[in-house]
């Protein structure tokens, strides 16, 4: 093996196979890619054949080592795409046991659209000397996007999208969610909507998410809903539209989330759907890429009443009602001091109103009535004491003082 190219992504490490087989096409080097969610026995037996390119992520790469189906001691060119998150927490120790295994002897090439300061300090380890070439200024989107922003509430950022996605006919849209649950959830949610789409993260097969991708290039699945997973290894031709839904977290994966558009020359869109607790992530993005994004406002959508959902039909108050399937809505409820509307007696009263009095019942022969005060009968003796009854004595003794003679 000659050269070890390393991708933070299955789908990135496909793609630079493909393009390492076109532009060798006429140089007599084999190439080979491995990565995980496939079984590892197929490639074992390519790699007894010979590999002398061999692209890889870094966690199946160490089962083929562990295997003993590769040998890293003829490695002579280490390449690390997208550098900076292979150099993040995340990979770093992987990548640290890799370079262990390859000579010291050998090219080291850092390849990424981002480079941060802390990355460029942590790159010092594996570098000797490093020369830096630019082709753009460091953590700039590509020119030919143009960037753009929708400010609405939290619970109507997926009206809003399909909203977007219907009224614009958008054929071809790259949604970006934080979580792989959020991103089921919306795909599901869109599906719902009538707008055909699919889910791709980390959870799934790599046989669903090469089918998802496949069928998302071939305008099958009208809106890819994925995590950023995508964001460093989708190359998909003539994409138009890129849609944060979720904005990131660390602000240099906007610039790789907005990169999958706008590529070879073609231009494209990014729409960045923000809510009162993104403001902060947004203002992370312009001053990371030195630009302020401009916020258009949607008719509809600009903080005025939600629209009413097909489950959900308005109240006699003109809010959102809460039955089955709503998402959010709040009932009127009176002020505080007063618990029920002057309109509408309370349940007690209504009770009453509604049944006659109960009689009063009248007591039996022989039972007194409590209802007076308590007169002694006409009848009645008084009870006497006969003279020798004993005279009952109060104790000399105080409690305190029995309690010590039974203690001595």
């Amino acid at each position: 093996m000659r050269c070890l190219i390393l991708t933070p992504t299955r789908e990135l490490a496909i793609q630079v196979f493909e393009s390492v087989k076109t532009y060798g096409k006429h140089v007599p080097l084999k190439p080979f890619v491995v990565y995980g969610g496939v079984n590892i026995n197929p490639q074992i037996q390519e790699m007894r054949k010979g590999v002398e390119i061999l692209v890889a992520t870094p966690g199946r790469l160490l089962d083929l080592v562990g295997q003993k189906a590769v040998d890293l001691r003829t490695v002579q060119i280490l390449v690390l795409d997208e550098a900076d998150r292979m150099l993040d927490m995340g990979f770093i120790p992987d990548i640290k046991r890799i370079i262990n295994m390859i000579p010291g002897s050998r090219q080291t090439l850092l390849f990424s659209a981002t480079f941060s300061d802390e990355i460029r300090k942590l790159s010092a380890q594996f570098l000797k000397d490093p020369l830096t070439v630019e082709v753009a200024r460091r953590n700039t989107p590509a020119e030919l996007v143009t960037q753009w922003a929708h400010v609405v509430e939290s619970k109507r950022k997926r009206e809003l999208l399909a909203h977007l996605v219907k009224t614009n006919n958008w054929e071809q849209v790259l949604v970006f969610c934080k979580t792989k649950h959020g991103a089921n959830r919306l795909a599901y949610q869109l599906e719902r909507d009538g707008i055909n789409a699919a889910a791709i993260h980390g959870n799934k097969s790599q046989n669903a998410r090469i089918e998802a991708l496949e069928s998302f290039k071939e305008n099958k699945v009208r809106v890819l809903v994925a995590t950023d997973i995508a964001a460093r290894g989708l190359d998909i031709e003539a994409l138009p539209h890129v849609v944060n839904f979720d904005m990131p977290n660390v602000p240099e994966d906007y610039v790789h989330r907005i990169g999958r558009t706008g590529r070879a020359g073609m231009e494209g869109e990014a729409i960045s759907i923000v809510c009162a607790e993104d403001r902060p992530l947004l203002a992370a993005v312009e001053a990371l890429i030195k630009k302020k994004i401009e916020v258009r406002p949607v008719p509809g959508f600009d903080g005025s009443r939600a629209a009413t959902y097909p489950d959900e039909a308005p109240d006699s108050r003109g809010e959102r009602g809460r039955g089955r399937g709503s998402r959010g809505g709040e009932r009127s409820r009176p002020p505080r001091g007063d618990k029920r509307p002057d309109s509408r007696p309370p349940r007690e009263e209504k009770r009453a109103e509604s049944r006659p009095p109960r009689p009063e019942p009248k007591p039996a022969a022989g039972d007194m009535d409590f209802s007076k005060p308590y007169e002694p009968s006409p009848d009645a003796k008084p009870i006497e004491q006969p003279d020798d009854a004993p005279v009952r004595k109060r104790p000399t003794h105080s409690v305190p003082a029995l309690f010590r003679r039974k203690a001595a």
